[in-house]
């Protein structure tokens, strides 16, 4: 009974051995860093968050990720951001940004044409970049981590068919010129033209990213399509103009509203009735995975570029979709910041 033991005790160690040499050693040589430090920095480590209307409430849950993933990175993390919606103010911001060097940066592009020299300029200066919630594709930044805005504004299509009874006068409050809402306003179009040709949509209008110019806009449209049954408005802040100026013309419930994202004034109307859905982001994930691509590429954890087809070091993927979900008046407690 004792020689069974032993050789069971001895073929036991020789297995555990065979794992670290074949497995443990491998994966630590192919990462380039000690088993104990291939997740870990120092505080002395800084990655930049950078926003643009830097106060709206639509960004807290992404820090909040960003936050918590420099915790387990034992990094420090600093959130900085264009106060207003303005192009010239987010670039200068950038351009503060990487003067100071961080160690990455992970950004949301306000415009997905006019940052990308100064998205590019950090790059080449070797501040690794990865862009979250709205992207800039022609830039060289490394990945872009948010929702697939297209399939979003699908989803919204079909929650508004279905709340409309698949027949009316529909319109789309949104901003034009921002990558992510040209696809939600897109993707919804194309569901609209191919799925349910009794619903019109009537009006794309400009809501400027902001609820007065919102509400503005949506009394203009009240005005001009009496029969108008639904609006999209692909933001908050547009879902919240979008409601006040509904309700005020005592339009509801003959026009439903479907709204974008999850901060509290968008739930608070989705709760009253005003708003009848929202679309929910995986905010939280793309901060936290926004820090975790870019330590990842700080430390040279994962090869970037040309070398994609290495089989030795592992890749992370440039798209990463952080999903959606619809939020209603049954399951709108759930949304509320906790």
């Amino acid at each position: 009974m004792k020689k069974m033991l032993l050789l069971y005790t001895l073929l036991i160690a020789g297995f555990m051995i065979f794992l670290y040499f074949f497995y443990f050693r491998s994966f630590t040589a192919d990462t380039g860093l000690p088993p104990d430090e291939r997740l870990q920095g120092t505080m002395e480590e800084k990655y930049v968050m950078v926003t643009f209307q830097s106060g709206i409430d639509y960004w807290k849950t992404g820090l909040k990720g960003f936050e918590d993933a420099a915790q387990v990175l034992g990094v420090s993390v600093e959130y900085r951001g264009a106060t207003q919606y303005d192009m010239n103010e987010q670039i200068t911001v950038l351009e503060q940004v990487i003067a100071r060097k961080p160690a990455g940066i992970a950004l949301s592009a306000m415009d997905p044409e006019a940052l990308v020299p100064t998205i590019d300029k950090a790059v080449e200066a070797g501040i690794p970049v990865v862009l979250f919630d709205s992207g800039a594709p022609a830039s060289r930044a490394y990945s872009f981590l948010g929702t697939d805005n297209y399939n979003a504004g699908e989803v919204a299509a079909h929650k508004m068919a279905e709340l409309i009874g698949q027949r009316g006068a529909v319109a789309i409050v949104t901003r034009p010129g921002q990558l992510n809402h040209r696809e939600r306003t897109e993707g919804f179009r194309s569901v609209m033209a191919s799925d349910y040709p009794e619903i019109d949509i009537v009006a794309v209008t400009d809501g400027e990213g902001d609820q007065l110019a919102s509400e503005e806009a949506a009394r203009e449209l009240l005005a001009e399509y009496p029969e108008l049954v639904g609006v999209f408005a692909t933001e908050a802040n547009g879902g919240v103009g979008v409601g006040r100026a509904v309700k005020s013309a005592g339009m509801l419930p003959q026009v439903r509203i479907i709204s974008f994202d999850t901060d509290k004034g968008t739930l608070d109307m989705v709760k009253e009735g005003t708003i009848a859905a929202t679309l929910a982001q995986g905010t939280w994930n793309m901060g936290y995975w926004a820090l975790m691509h870019l330590f990842h590429l700080e430390h040279d954890i994962v090869q970037p570029g040309a070398d994609r087809k290495s089989s030795r070091v592992p890749q992370l993927p440039v798209y990463v979709d952080t999903g959606i979900s619809i939020v209603t008046q049954s399951s709108v407690d759930d949304y509320y910041a906790k």
